[in-house]
């Protein structure tokens, strides 16, 4: 099986209030789509497009910020962020010699990560911190449905975010909204190679996705959407917090 990763050029820096569906259609109408596409996408554009960006100016620290920044050396503007972002605050920690320390989080649509995700580079202008959409799911399901219609096929959307890794260095894209796309496939009763019965085998078919987008997105290349091609996939309801693993399962 063969699968191509195309990164969709042609889409302008957003603004708020910007028709993503208009945009990235346009975008795509020379490239063309078919029936059983997917398509990832960067979720700063969603983000800037919903007014997801907050000037740090207009941001007034609470105590617990300002507790956490003085600990940190973090600016306490981004910090009363965060929290604002947080539904818990998981770790804390400044290694010695680093300038900055960082907060893990639990943000409210349930991802653990840096800052609850929200982040300074590529928000479009100076003292501005980007958060996620209010409601990925959402997002990518009105983008899969618009261009649905505008090109009469069968698509899969993924919308992705820059995590870390426990025990691993570097950061991956992840899936954070689905629209279409199964979370997870699930192997169970399937057979290996040899026969032999697969008993606990699921892959994370929707972060797979948002990882392999990383390997045609640059940070500066503003080409945030990816066409995948030649997938094969069945239609699914499923959330991105359906990748989320039960805290009761959380063994660490």
């Amino acid at each position: 099986m063969g699968v191509e990763l195309l990164a969709v050029s042609g889409i302008p820096d957003i603004q708020s209030g910007d028709d993503l569906v208009q945009i990235i259609g346009d975008a795509l109408e020379p490239l063309g789509l078919e029936d059983g596409d997917i398509l990832t996408s960067a979720h700063k554009i969603f983000s800037k497009a919903e007014g997801q960006v907050v000037a740090l100016a207009g941001v007034t620290p609470s105590t617990e910020a300002l507790g956490y920044a003085e600990k940190l050396n973090k600016d306490p503007r981004k910090v009363e962020v965060i929290l604002r972002e947080s539904a818990r605050v998981v770790k804390t920690f400044r290694h010695p010699g680093q300038n900055e320390g960082v907060m893990i989080c639990q943000h409210r649509l349930g991802f653990i990560s840096a800052n609850a995700a929200v982040d300074e580079s590529n928000t479009g202008a100076d003292e501005t911190v980007i958060l996620l959409p209010k409601d990925p799911d959402a997002s990518a399901r009105r983008l899969r449905d618009g261009l649905e219609a505008r090109f009469g096929v069968r698509l899969g959307v993924v919308i992705t975010d820059t995590f870390g890794r426990p025990w691993r260095l570097g950061q991956v894209n992840v899936a954070i909204g689905l629209a279409g796309v199964p979370a997870t496939v699930h192997e169970g009763g399937n057979t290996d190679a040899y026969g032999r019965a697969l008993a606990v085998t699921e892959p994370a078919f929707a972060d797979e996705l948002a990882t392999a987008s990383g390997l045609v997105v640059g940070k500066a290349a503003q080409t945030p959407v990816v066409r995948f091609r030649g997938l094969t996939w069945e239609v699914s309801n499923d959330k991105a917090a359906d990748i989320l693993r039960p805290s009761k399962e959380n063994v660490f």
